[in-house]
């Protein structure tokens, strides 16, 4: 099952793709305007989610946005 959200990135709304695999257990979530992706294995704790996750954007996004778009990602992936 595909889904599509948005997320306020860099001042502009843009798309972040989340992708769940069922019978591989894991989900794919993509922001495809700052060329970024991860795969979350069901089996992960949220805080490990949370860490992973946050420490990947930072490289490509400021602080204050990786970590608010860090927490949209874990509530969105854990939802589904």
């Amino acid at each position: 099952m595909l889904k599509i959200r948005k997320a306020m990135i860099n001042e502009t709304t843009e798309s972040v793709f989340i992708y769940e695999n069922k019978k591989e257990e894991y989900t794919l979530v993509a922001i495809p305007s700052i060329q970024w992706s991860t795969i979350i294995q069901y089996e992960e704790e949220t805080a490990v989610i949370r860490d992973r996750v946050h420490r990947s954007l930072v490289k490509v996004l400021d602080e204050d946005t990786a970590s608010l778009t860090t927490n949209k990602i874990t509530h969105w992936v854990r939802e589904m």
